[in-house]
């Protein structure tokens, strides 16, 4: 679930939650995008001063790993494997493909409701071509596939909004 960029004293109780004895930067980090969706600009100070870094230090971390977002998601997230297992097995032409479906590009921010992320390796590389929609996993994702989840995907979105 995704939330707006919240405000100084939210980000300060989101940081206080999170920042149990002996959490590491990064365990916040995760802690924190896992329950809001993104790492907000306004938990860097917080996360500054209760870890004893510099918030350069925190910016430089959560931009440093692709994983971690500064902005909320997209209501359907799409990350599609392009390594080589996949590569060998079609992503390319699933790409194409759900570029195609969805009117987005792969790696370029997002288009609307829908963003479009190049991942390298989901680890099911016996059952390639892998992706995640929204988090969960899909293995020998063919077209057909594809456009059953992602319509599956927008539509359970749209009943969250």
């Amino acid at each position: 679930m995704t939330h707006p960029q919240p405000n100084a004293a939210a980000a300060e109780e989101l940081v206080r939650r999170h920042a149990v004895q002996g959490a590491t930067l990064m365990t916040i980090l995760h802690a924190i995008q896992d329950e809001i969706g993104y790492v907000p600009e306004t938990a860097i100070a917080p996360l500054a001063r209760t870890l004893s870094l510099s918030r350069a230090e925190v910016h430089g971390v959560i931009t440093y790993y692709h994983h971690f977002r500064s902005a909320p998601p997209a209501h359907v997230t799409v990350q599609l494997c392009r390594a080589e297992a996949c590569r060998s097995m079609g992503t390319e032409a699933l790409k194409d493909h759900i570029e195609s479906h969805t009117h987005c590009t792969f790696d370029s921010g997002h288009a609307e409701d829908t963003e479009l992320e190049s991942v390298f390796c989901l680890g099911q590389c016996a059952l390639s071509p892998a992706m995640m929609i929204n988090g969960e996993l899909h293995a020998r994702v063919t077209p057909v596939k594809f456009d059953r989840l992602y319509a599956a995907a927008r539509e359970k979105t749209e009943v969250t909004a």
